[in-house]
């Protein structure tokens, strides 16, 4: 599901993007959670970095477009966004903001899903890097590798330890370590693949992940594990 904002202080404006948005599922099956704002400050006023797109309007009263995505990109900088203006002289200072591209009003649908592709090919990029995909009972899985915590070692399956979930997969260790080797994860023991930016605590030889699960550390491993856990603190993003 491709979480959608649209913030637009225009009602008729708001409606033809909806509408695109609709005939863009229906043509390409692809799944859209969308909400509408009606300006940038009602985006902002409860902002939260778990948008994957946001359809931006330039021109707005209180906060325009512009303020709003400065503001946005202080605590998100990953979210895709797209301008819509009726004029393309405000959407050239949408590289200062990370703006992928702009789509002039009245936006018209082959434009617009032309640009939706473009952003989705973006997306579907980025999703590779920061997703772990896996098969769960039969059904393939997208998994966020920043809430995964750990994951364990059960005879000839996986257990991805989630912060609210746990998935049995049918997998190797050696095979997850390969997997995740350049994504902040360290194979503490045997039986134990970490998420360094889940430690909290390093206490002889085991460690405390968020949460307050306790994993054993080897003593083979400690020296490189310590290393590593030092090398990712300055990788780490903020948390809640």
């Amino acid at each position: 599901m491709i979480r959608i904002g649209v913030v637009e202080d225009d009602p008729l404006g708001v409606d033809v993007v909806l509408s695109h948005l609709d005939r863009l599922q229906r043509e390409t099956g692809e799944r859209f959670k969308v909400r509408a704002f009606s300006d940038g400050a009602e985006i902002l006023r409860s902002y939260q970095p778990h948008w994957d797109l946001l359809l931006l309007d330039i021109q707005m009263q209180d906060v325009d477009g512009m303020e709003t995505a400065r503001r946005i990109r202080e605590v998100d900088s990953e979210v895709i966004i797209i301008f819509i203006t009726s004029s393309p002289q405000y959407a050239v200072s949408g590289y200062e903001v990370g703006a992928l591209s702009y789509l002039l009003k009245p936006v018209a649908y082959a434009a617009f899903a032309r640009e939706m592709e473009r952003s989705l090919t973006h997306l579907r990029s980025k999703i590779r890097r920061d997703m772990l995909f896996t098969t769960v009972d039969g059904v393939r899985r997208r998994v966020d590798l920043a809430d995964v915590l750990f994951l364990e070692s059960l005879k000839h399956r996986v257990a991805v330890q989630m912060q609210e979930a746990r998935h049995l997969v049918a997998s190797s260790m050696r095979a997850m370590e390969a997997e995740l080797a350049e994504d902040n994860f360290f194979r503490i023991h045997s039986a134990y693949l970490v998420n360094l930016h889940h430690v909290i605590e390093v206490d002889g030889n085991e460690c405390r992940v968020r949460g307050g699960a306790l994993l054993q550390i080897s003593r083979a491993r400690k020296r490189d594990f310590l290393s590593a856990l030092a090398g990712s603190i300055g990788t780490r993003g903020p948390r809640t």
